[in-house]
């Protein structure tokens, strides 16, 4: 029997994922993180991006995009608590492409009475979801 680690995936709304994982893959703060069963704790800051939780004994990968949060690792549990999380089945290109152009646009209208830097997270969270999109398209 293969090696596991239990994840969960949860945001304010609603528990997306709960399940048995060989391997999961997601942005932390400085980089991709790789954990593994039995990888040693660590809590760390996640940025927007893709969670890629590889399942036993199967070949496609379960995909999250989660727009920020903090994950906790345990040597036997992973636990990714989401700003936002939707499942990748659930991802809207449009809607994404939408968010990033209001974000872009109100960073050029420096008139407006926007809070600069929301608008930079949100054209961050618009451009990592578009990306999310594009990975989870090329894994079809």
């Amino acid at each position: 029997m293969a090696h596991t680690i239990h994840v969960d995936v949860v945001s304010a709304e609603e528990q997306i994922f709960s399940g048995e994982a060989e391997f999961v893959a997601l942005p932390g703060e400085a980089g991709e993180l790789g954990i593994y069963p039995r990888h040693t704790p660590l809590i760390t800051r996640i940025r927007p991006g893709a969670v890629r939780i590889k399942l036993v004994d199967r070949a496609e990968e379960e995909f999250v995009f989660v727009a920020g949060g903090i994950l906790e690792v345990q040597p036997s549990g992973v636990t990714v608590l989401a700003d936002t999380a939707i499942r990748g089945a659930d991802l809207d290109e449009a809607k994404a492409s939408e968010a990033k152009k209001l974000a872009e646009e109100a960073l050029v209208n420096r008139e407006s009475k926007i809070d600069y830097a929301a608008a930079q997270v949100e054209l961050a969270v618009a451009v990592a979801q578009l990306a999310a999109i594009q990975r989870l398209r090329q894994k079809r």
